[in-house]
């Protein structure tokens, strides 16, 4: 006959469970489960509970109100997504069951977690210290641009350029920017234009997308070429909202296309202002030299009158002759120099057709408007439709149409629905739902049916 000995220690089930649920949530604290959604519910209160599951098992899991308002897209069975939770136990049936704290789509939430994994390893590294970055040439005559050959980015980057300084030099490396290719082309066209050594400084990058479309950006590899290259890089990849890998390794980081542009071109309306300043500088110097040689031919007059014999004076006034010719050849040399610089720098700026540039891209910004406009209508119509359609299955399988029919629903004090007298004890309290009201009520005798 088995019996208890004096020093073992006899638990009650609420102890147990209360002493399983404590080394539950001391040894899991916080830890992070990706699975698939299934069996969701969100009553009344706005708690979540569901279950996660994978090929060959499920668990089950709450998010409470507090936690699951943060959540920023909407959750449904079937749905992968990655959840940082502890594990616990409800005590009152002695179930495993998982609390949930936060919730990203699995996609998202994975790239997030090895974007900075491999943005820590990379610091550690030394990539990204500033002393090791290349400073970008003042004047640039020759920009590289890899991006893809047909993307909005190669047109937003050449239309800054041909309206800022339309004689800048552009080489295009065209380059997959998005897909399986993407990271060895771009890695490929930076080692190809190292090699030609054509231009003075390189774009990479490319227009706005999600996380996964700009994930080649965040490639080691194409970290690895950038931090290698000779040429200064500046990353230009999506908004200005968008950060990638690229961006903490390249030695300039552009918010946009459009600004890497004009960060590697001269305004021409600022180059003419610049040679307006030079011409004046050129003016003031040729002025300064001019009465420095008058006060020296000054000086040589007074010494010439000061020395008596005549050949002496003879000589000193050949020399002020020859001096003031050579001064008179070099001052008229120097300025038709300069008239013509001027003149052709002047030519050049006015062959720009810039009415011509001006009414293109206001026929190019009246034809987005419309397109937008027809885009925006078309969106709407598709989310007013499914909006209709959602609602109507809604109505149909809602909870208050069963009950009108003279149904009623019953859940025990904790908010659960009942399927069972086994989930009942006497003297619990029930919350009946009707179609008009609710009913609390008290329970006095359970008789089961032995079914």
């Amino acid at each position: 006959m088995l019996n208890p000995q004096s020093n073992d220690h006899v638990y009650s089930i609420s102890q147990l469970n209360r002493a399983v649920k404590n080394q539950l949530e001391n040894h899991f604290s916080h830890i992070w489960l990706t699975g698939e959604i299934s069996n969701f519910s969100q009553p009344v209160s706005g708690h979540w509970y569901f279950s996660l599951k994978d090929d060959s098992a499920q668990v089950r899991c709450a998010m409470f109100r507090g936690q699951n308002y943060r959540v920023p897209f909407k959750v449904r069975d079937g749905l992968q997504v990655l959840v940082r939770a502890k594990v616990s136990l409800y005590e009152a049936r002695g179930d495993y069951q998982i609390i949930v704290e936060n919730m990203l789509p699995a996609g998202d939430g994975l790239l997030k977690q090895q974007f900075e994994a491999l943005k820590m390893k990379l610091a550690e590294k030394g990539w990204f210290a500033q002393h090791l970055k290349k400073q970008l040439p003042p004047f640039c005559r020759r920009v590289g641009v890899i991006t893809s050959s047909t993307g909005a980015a190669l047109h937003d980057i050449l239309h800054v350029l041909r309206r800022r300084d339309p004689n800048l030099h552009v080489v295009i490396y065209p380059s997959a920017v998005q897909g399986k290719d993407a990271t060895q082309n771009i890695v490929e066209m930076i080692h190809l234009a190292n090699l030609r050594n054509e231009v003075d400084v390189l774009i990479v990058g490319r227009g706005g997308g999600s996380l996964e479309d700009l994930w080649c950006f965040n490639e080691e590899a194409v970290a690895e070429a950038i931090f290698h290259s000779a040429l200064p890089i500046i990353s230009a990849v999506g908004h200005e909202v968008d950060v990638t890998i690229a961006d903490f390794v390249a030695d300039v980081r552009a918010p946009t296309p459009s600004v890497a542009a004009e960060l590697v071109s001269r305004d021409r309306n600022e180059l003419r202002q610049q040679l307006n300043a030079l011409h004046q500088q050129l003016d003031m110097a040729l002025d300064r030299l001019f009465a420095e040689k008058s006060h020296l031919v000054n000086q040589l007059k007074m010494r010439l009158l000061q020395q008596h014999p005549q050949h002496k004076l003879a000589k000193q006034q050949q020399r002020f002759q020859h001096l003031s010719f050579a001064l008179e050849q070099s001052m008229q040399q120097t300025l038709r120099f300069k008239n013509q610089y001027f003149q052709d720098v002047n030519q050049r700026l006015k062959q720009v057709p810039l009415n011509y540039h001006i009414q293109h891209q206001k026929q190019n910004i009246h034809n987005l408007a419309r397109l937008l406009e027809h885009s925006l209508q078309k969106n709407f119509q598709e989310k007013q439709f499914r909006f209709i359609t959602a609602c109507e299955k809604l109505h149909q399988l809602s909870p208050l149409k069963v009950l009108a029919r003279g149904y009623s629903l019953s859940k025990d004090s904790q908010g659960q629905s009942i399927k069972s007298v086994q989930q009942l004890h006497v003297g619990e309290t029930l919350i009946t739902e009707m179609a008009d009201g609710k009913v609390m009520s008290r329970i006095e005798k359970i008789e089961k049916t032995g079914i």
